[in-house]
């Protein structure tokens, strides 16, 4: 391991490496960073990890920070419930899911499932509520139930994401640092299941009120307008495609053009119009081509082992998932 993997004596845990394409090295570190506890001195118990959590959490923070996420395995986390308790002591505050696009539902806590798009699908790679103006800082996933097949949470680097791009098509990130982008959707007069973004107008507001929905809309600086059918259509304000990570100076990929780009399509929405300049403008074909085999080369697909819970740095990691055979259980959590 490199130096930016070593921990303190009393950690408890130890870094493990795998195989790529699970784990791959950037900067010479490890992407992910994968802890496991050590087996006399490490946490038996729920409760005893969420006490070295409490005890080392600013350890963890810091290797969060060197190495945009943390893959926590062979932890004493058995359940949705084991789960939540490890997320909360942290002691991070929860972060409403208002203005994302997946369905998904409140498992126990502050924990509810991941993307439930059908298992066929693929999910493109997003900074989780990049289309939105408040977005999580933190993000945690749980394997409650582990694929048969595929169902892969692929992780990138956003620094890595926007130097490839900048190298290989300089023109199109010129574009986009200076006018920036908007994210078109079409949101559903209720829940559509069969759909990746069929989180409809209700859930993704968390009202059944127009006028409360409206309310929230006028908050984010977002477009609508009220469809015969009973949908609603929105447009967000001009939102940056390319952020700078104060705390690293580094200029990051923070977006979620290619997930509109590809993801965003259903019997409401037309992909190539669910992302565009500020004018109108749909994004290049070539480019999203360029975009998409830069995520792939650098992506790291590790496979999902019961019990695992991966902590990701949403302003530094990207994040998709692949498809797959069921059954698949994953669940997540928010953190402001």
């Amino acid at each position: 391991m490199t130096e930016a993997s070593v921990v303190p004596d009393d950690f408890c845990a130890e870094p493990i490496s795998l195989q790529s394409p699970e784990q791959k090295i950037f900067d010479g570190k490890p992407f992910p960073l994968i802890l496991r506890p050590l087996i006399e001195s490490g946490p038996k118990s729920n409760e005893a990890a969420t006490a070295w959590v409490r005890e080392k959490r600013e350890v963890i923070e810091s290797l969060l920070l060197n190495h945009g996420a943390v893959l926590f395995r062979g932890f004493p986390v058995n359940s949705p419930e084991d789960f939540d308790s490890f997320v909360k002591s942290f002691s991070y505050e929860a972060l409403p899911y208002v203005g994302g696009a997946a369905p998904r539902r409140v498992v126990t806590g502050n924990v509810f499932t991941a993307n439930e798009a059908p298992p066929d699908q693929l999910i493109p790679f997003h900074h989780e509520m990049a289309q939105v103006p408040t977005f999580p800082s933190v993000l945690f996933f749980y394997c409650d139930n582990p694929p048969a097949e595929g169902g892969q949470t692929p992780l990138v680097i956003s620094t890595e994401v926007y130097k490839a791009m900048r190298a290989r098509d300089g023109m199109f990130v010129d574009a986009l640092e200076e006018k920036g982008v908007v994210y078109n959707r079409v949101l559903p007069d209720g829940d559509d299941e069969k759909s990746p973004i069929g989180r409809g107008w209700q859930s993704t507001y968390q009202t059944t009120s127009r006028e409360e929905a409206e309310s929230k809309c006028k908050e984010q600086g977002t477009k609508i307008e009220w469809l015969p059918n009973g949908c609603l259509r929105t447009q967000t304000k001009v939102l940056p495609a390319v952020r700078v990570d104060a705390r690293t100076d580094k200029k990051t990929w923070f977006n979620s053009i290619i997930a509109a780009y590809l993801g965003w399509s259903d019997v409401r929405n037309d992909r190539k119009l669910a992302v565009t300049f500020p004018d109108g403008t749909p994004m290049p074909e070539e480019s999203m081509q360029t975009l998409n085999e830069v995520f792939e080369e650098l992506a790291i697909d590790f496979r999902w082992e019961k019990g695992d819970v991966v902590m990701i740095d949403n302003r530094q990691v990207l994040h998709g998932r692949r498809s797959f055979t069921p059954p698949r259980r994953i669940l997540a959590a928010l953190c402001k």
